[in-house]
């Protein structure tokens, strides 16, 4: 198969099913009920970059394609789950068949080489589609295949892999774990250094389950009348853009903050001066309740009585949510931001997860809110970026889609400065007023900053 659309000829073979390269139980596991919500019921697309100078590892001519290829089957057989398909028990409860069916995989050649693609190796990434290729019936939630990967060959003898996983199996973190097992099987390893553990039970409501915290994420505080209030945008009047902060421009926006809050991490800032941006250029008026939500990781050192396990890669997040009104929000120094952040990053305990399953069971599974909301993750550290297949590390490794959530990336730039950027996906006029936004605030002077507002 060709396709142009791209400016770029992508030549594809018919998909195939890579079953695990050996005997697998046939059984079924139950997700968990962090797992099993209606807003992780979607696919985490992610993508990675190899030149073709990027060290060898021993590999001399081999096939990126082959090598990739085979390894994926022998991973499957400790990540086997992977291989099933999912079905909706009572209650619409998610479970695992573990059928050894196997994941789709894509072989494809691209006419173009890496540094023709220029600074577009993250987010937003315009030939997506061609690299990643939504095989026809592959999508659904359930009776699909879990996960597709597509290897596209470059003409400078590099390739680019990309991964689209069913995200109820695993978060970001997991899907991590599993490429980078995928990885070290590629380069000679007879197991994974991380062998992975299932153990979803630690997850699941308790018995009987009981909301024992308040919980912002799935709360729709305004009328349902408002919640159609956004007016519907025509694609071709979007944007998707990335932001770009080097170490100069994460040290200015620290410089805005209270001394209070200049230790607060990279992420942290970040986010409370994007949020207070964005939500200035939408100006959705000053008595209108604006949100930001975060993800929080569990694997943390902060929620060991959680008991999860080095190598479980299942979902292990919650949604931290602060709420505020625009008016407010834009009206005071950024440090309430900051502090708003702050505050509700540290009520998420170890009883609030639990007490978000349990809920998960009481009320049908809810979507989090996103009227109003600005939805954020981290996405610097999730693994992706140190997987070598055998050829190095990837130049870019991590999200391939930006849009539904703002993730911070860890990505260098055009000049060769290591830095974050953000992507966000706004309407074109919005974009532009954002842009502005940011720009003053990272231009201003801290004493000038805190002086004019």
């Amino acid at each position: 198969m060709a396709s142009p659309a791209a400016g770029f000829t992508v030549r594809r073979r018919k998909p195939e099913l890579v079953p695990p390269a050996g005997p697998t139980p046939h059984e079924l596991k139950r997700l968990s009920d962090i797992d099993d919500q209606d807003g992780i019921r979607s696919f985490v697309p992610i993508i990675q970059y190899y030149p073709s100078s990027g060290g060898g590892g021993g590999k001399g001519d081999r096939d990126p394609v082959e090598v990739i290829r085979d390894a994926l089957a022998r991973a499957l057989v400790f990540y086997y789950p992977l291989a099933g398909r999912l079905r909706e028990a009572a209650g619409r409860k998610l479970v695992v068949e573990c059928t050894g069916e196997g994941v789709i995989f894509v072989e494809a050649d691209a006419d173009v080489r890496l540094e023709q693609l220029g600074n577009a190796l993250h987010p937003p990434i315009p030939y997506l589609s061609e690299v990643l290729h939504n095989v026809p019936g592959s999508d659904g939630i359930l009776h699909c295949p879990l996960l597709l990967m597509q290897v596209t060959r470059l003409r400078c003898g590099g390739f680019i892999v990309a991964t689209r996983l069913n995200h109820t199996m695993a978060d970001g973190a997991g899907l991590g774990q599993f490429m980078l097992a995928v990885s070290e099987l590629a380069r000679g390893a007879a197991a994974p250094s991380v062998l992975p553990v299932w153990a979803r039970e630690l997850l699941e409501a308790r018995n009987p389950p009981r909301i024992t915290c308040f919980h912002r994420e799935y709360e729709h505080t305004r009328p349902p009348d408002s919640e159609g209030e956004a007016v519907a945008v025509p694609p071709e009047d979007m944007e998707h853009r990335s932001f770009f902060f080097g170490r100069k421009g994460i040290a200015t926006l620290r410089r805005l903050m209270p001394p209070n809050l200049r230790d607060s991490s990279t992420f942290e800032i970040l986010t409370a001066c994007l949020w207070r941006c964005r939500t200035a250029a939408i100006n959705p008026g000053a008595d209108k309740e604006v949100r930001l939500m975060f993800i929080v990781n569990a694997r943390s050192k902060r929620y060991t009585s959680l008991g999860l396990p080095p190598g479980y890669y299942g979902n292990a997040i919650a949604y931290a949510v602060a709420i505020t009104t625009a008016g407010e929000l834009c009206a005071r120094p950024v440090g309430y931001a900051l502090e708003l952040l702050r505050k509700v990053k540290a009520e998420v305990s170890n009883e609030y997860i639990r007490s978000v399953a349990d809920l998960m069971v009481l009320r049908g599974r809810p979507h989090y809110v996103t009227a109003g909301a600005y939805l954020v993750s981290d996405a610097t550290r999730t693994g992706l970026e140190n997987v070598d297949y055998g050829w190095g590390k990837p130049l870019y490794g991590g999200p391939a889609y930006g849009r539904v959530a703002s993730f911070h990336l860890a990505v260098r730039n055009r000049e060769g400065e290591d830095g974050i950027a953000v992507p966000h996906y706004l309407p074109r006029s919005t974009m532009n007023r954002f842009a502005m936004e940011l720009e003053k605030l990272i231009k201003e002077e801290p004493r000038g900053r805190r002086s004019s507002l």
